[in-house]
């Protein structure tokens, strides 16, 4: 019984505790639990009796909350008082009968190994699920060995428990994982070192939905309506569902828009924006918002909020201005998207004039681009992808993130026919990463979507014609 309910629950992000105490461990446990961790270990080295006793019990409650498992690391004594669903044993720290004697049946045991042999070993004791590694190279683990993917790869074939892999694990590395068979990605420090980790925490858990079957990630896209179809929250629900996503909206505000421009806006009220998005992510959950046109301080304040508040991951595009030259945000809510909006963003898409608003930076050229990005993420975004189209010549895109910056050169193409690009682009990049793509590849699939939807535009209206979603993703 004990082994059916593990092998559907130990998957997913597994997140360990590192050298934190008290509040601090705390504070940034609490935060990652929310943005999509499965299982979190606690890990105490080196701390006094009755401080374990009580950090443990305090996780504890914070897993209930969330409906995480919580696994001990090496003490069963500890995970009998405190009522965990679990322990984790090193290859030293005890026999498996002697756990499974104290903890009861219904509890989860999990082994440390390192080879194939080690783990036939602990399926043959009775262990609920294997952790193997070190994967990559760890600073947690200086004298372990690395076994990398094709390590797990072979062990996925020899045994059929859950698979947790462990060390060094990151953003950059958890694909090979995942591909290699991995049930579970254990990590430490890509989490827990991170001034945002309910952002780190989410992004990772994200590229488990790469094994969903299609429609693959859920897309809440919390923007306005655009009559015309072309733009708002109609071109995120055509990209969203022609790339493979299921897509959901929260109305902002109604426009009576087409080709020609906005003829008039009719403002939501934010309680109402408020219940829509409580509605869907209660129920249905979201993996990654996309938000669009959100008009008022104090609608961007709520959407701020409820981003902070639920650790959803968001796709920001700043939408100011519609192509037609109406004003799309005021500017005391530009002031708030500087403020509130802009550190709860996982990735942050402007334009150059938005930019310009944003950073109050002139921009002129492409080194203006990289010093207003710089500006942006220094105000809180995580990552920023500043798009080019508005300056002469070829569009260059630039994605900056902790990790450097890519350049995405492009080809302009001459078209009245771009009516909904950035909203497109945007819920495009969203609808990637719901799927499970890491941000640099569903940056690059979704640069070369909109660059086809651009130029395979077939002409509607008398003024800026909508770009084509339906050839573009038949493309992508």
């Amino acid at each position: 019984m004990g082994h059916v309910i593990t092998m559907q629950k130990i998957n997913g992000l597994y997140l360990i505790t590192n050298e934190q105490r008290g509040t601090a461990l705390l504070s940034t446990v609490a935060r990652a639990l929310k943005s999509g961790v499965r299982v979190l270990q606690y890990r105490p080295k080196h701390i006094p009796a009755a401080e374990k006793r009580s950090t443990a019990h305090s996780l504890r409650k914070l897993c209930t909350e969330q409906q995480v498992i919580f696994i001990i690391n090496d003490d069963p004594a500890l995970a009998h008082e405190v009522d965990a669903d679990g322990v984790h044993l090193g290859q030293q720290d005890g026999s498996i009968a002697e756990a499974r004697q104290l903890l009861g049946p219904g509890k989860i045991i999990g082994r440390s190994t390192r080879d194939a042999a080690m783990a036939l070993a602990a399926e043959a004791e009775g262990a609920d699920y294997i952790g193997f590694g070190s994967i990559y190279a760890t600073g947690t683990k200086t004298d372990a060995v690395q076994v990398g993917p094709d390590g797990l790869r072979q062990v996925r074939q020899a045994v059929a428990l859950p698979l947790v892999a462990i060390g060094g694990i990151d953003a950059s590395g958890i694909d090979a994982v995942i591909d290699a068979g991995a049930d579970a990605a254990a990590v430490v420090s890509a989490v827990m070192s991170d001034p945002q980790p309910q952002l780190a925490a989410a992004e990772l858990a994200l590229r488990f939905n790469r094994r969903l079957p299609f429609p693959r990630g859920r897309v809440l896209t919390i923007a306005g309506s655009d009559s015309g179809g072309g733009a708002g929250i109609q071109a995120d629900l055509k990209t969203v569902t022609l790339l493979g996503s299921y897509g959901m909206s929260a109305l902002t505000a109604l426009t009576a828009q087409n080709t020609l421009g906005v003829h008039g806006i009719y403002p939501v009220p934010p309680s109402f924006v408020a219940a829509q998005i409580d509605a869907v992510v209660d129920d249905i959950g979201v993996d990654v918002i996309k938000t669009g046109m959100l008009h008022s301080a104090e609608l961007v304040a709520l959407v701020a909020d409820q981003l902070e508040q639920r650790g959803l991951l968001a796709v920001v595009d700043p939408v100011m201005i519609a192509k037609g030259g109406s004003a799309l945000l005021n500017d005391n809510a530009i002031a708030t998207v500087r403020d509130q909006l802009l550190p709860q963003a996982y990735l942050l898409t402007p334009n150059i004039p938005e930019a310009e608003a944003l950073s109050g930076r002139r921009i002129v050229s492409e080194a203006d681009m990289l010093a207003a990005a710089i500006d942006l993420r220094r105000l809180g975004a995580r990552h920023v992808l500043l798009k080019g189209g508005h300056l002469a010549g070829d569009p260059v895109d630039l994605l900056l993130t902790a990790a450097g910056l890519t350049r995405l050169p492009g080809e302009r193409i001459v078209t009245r026919n771009t009516h909904g690009t950035g909203c497109s682009y945007a819920a495009a990049i969203a609808t990637l990463l719901a799927q499970g793509q890491s941000l640099p590849q569903a940056v690059q699939q979704a640069k070369h979507f909109i660059h086809r939807a651009i130029s395979t535009a077939r002409p509607l209206g008398v003024g800026h014609g909508p770009v084509n979603h339906y050839q573009a993703a038949r493309e992508l």
